[in-house]
């Protein structure tokens, strides 16, 4: 079964686009060399997976007017997102993550580059004026900067008075709130507080098992669904064990797939986003392998977005496993 298409965008992915400065295996990417420089972010990372298996989808983000904002440009327009909603900033840079790779894949976000000053450019989204869409992907990043905060908090705003669903990835990164956070660092207050009013208002939270513990003190999505007022669907992954799911009365866990190799874990729970959204329409079992199946198969290549695999490669795979 195919996508749950509605209409000439089925998900808008808002949020960063960022580069992933992958340091050498057990290296520091701010020292060490050779560093890899690829793409990412995890709004982006979606987008770019859902354009690969076949969903209609637009990206709202900004970047700076330099070398990696052209690189996500021709990225974009080579996957065939569409780009209205993509803005430039002349004063600030697109932003520089330095990952920390240690030797089995495993990635820590640890600092970032680039800055001039002014801050990133990811940070001072504006608002601007949604289109209908099946669903609204968006992360808790933008919350950590004011400009990028209103503007995402305007896209909600947005999205339910258009009845689009709110597909709410967690994503936790201290090192986005306070620069000189450890990255093992739970949310605080001010995080926790801002994070409160998605979580009410989410049609889908997907979430790492140390996510549902942060925010819930649970790992369990029946016991988070219960939590909230509006009783969302709930996926909670957990790397290499299996993913647990409570998607409507339906519920479930799935064993996660083994990649043939395993070259860089960045971007595997995006690219399981983009399979769960791209498979939609399907019964909840479908959904979540096909998603499991698009998650495994990034992790076979560096960077988050130039493994993701097709939906052809996907049944392929889906074909060989039990």
């Amino acid at each position: 079964m195919g996508s749950d298409i509605a209409g000439p965008c089925s998900v808008v992915c808002l949020g960063e686009a960022l580069i992933d400065r992958l340091g050498p295996p057990g290296g520091d990417p701010a020292l060490d060399r050779p560093v890899d420089d690829r793409l990412g972010g995890a709004p982006a990372n979606v987008a770019c997976g859902l354009a690969r298996l076949g969903t209609p989808v637009a990206f709202a983000g900004r970047l700076g007017q330099d070398a990696i904002g052209e690189a996500f440009s021709t990225l974009f327009a080579e996957r065939g997102l569409q780009t209205e909603l993509l803005q430039r900033d002349a004063e600030r840079p697109s932003r520089i993550v330095l990952v920390r790779r240690s030797p089995d894949g495993e990635r820590q976000f640890q600092a970032f580059s680039g800055d001039q000053g002014l801050g990133f450019a990811d940070q001072a989204l504006e608002p601007a004026s949604l289109p209908p869409a099946r669903w609204l992907l968006i992360g808790t990043l933008p919350l950590a900067a004011p400009m990028s905060a209103s503007a995402l908090l305007s896209a909600v705003r947005q999205a339910q008075s258009q009845g689009t669903g709110i597909a709410l990835d967690v994503n936790w990164r201290p090192t986005f709130w306070d620069p000189v956070a450890d990255p093992a660092t739970g949310p605080g207050p001010k995080a926790l507080a801002a994070t409160e009013p998605l979580l009410q208002q989410a049609a889908l939270i997907k979430l790492a098992r140390e996510e549902a513990l942060c925010f819930f003190k649970t790992d369990d999505p029946g016991a988070i669904q219960q939590a909230l007022p509006q009783r969302p669907d709930v996926v909670v992954t957990d790397g290499a064990a299996p993913v647990r799911w409570q998607l409507g009365a339906d519920s479930g866990e799935q064993t996660a797939f083994q990649p043939p190799t395993v070259v860089d874990t960045t971007g595997a729970g995006d690219a399981f986003t983009a399979g769960l959204l791209h498979r939609w329409a399907a019964a909840p079992q479908e959904r979540i392998r096909f998603a499991a199946a698009c998650g495994a198969l990034v992790c076979g290549g560096p960077g988050g977005i130039d493994p993701q695999p097709t939906e052809a490669q996907v049944e392929v795979f889906l074909g060989g496993v039990s």
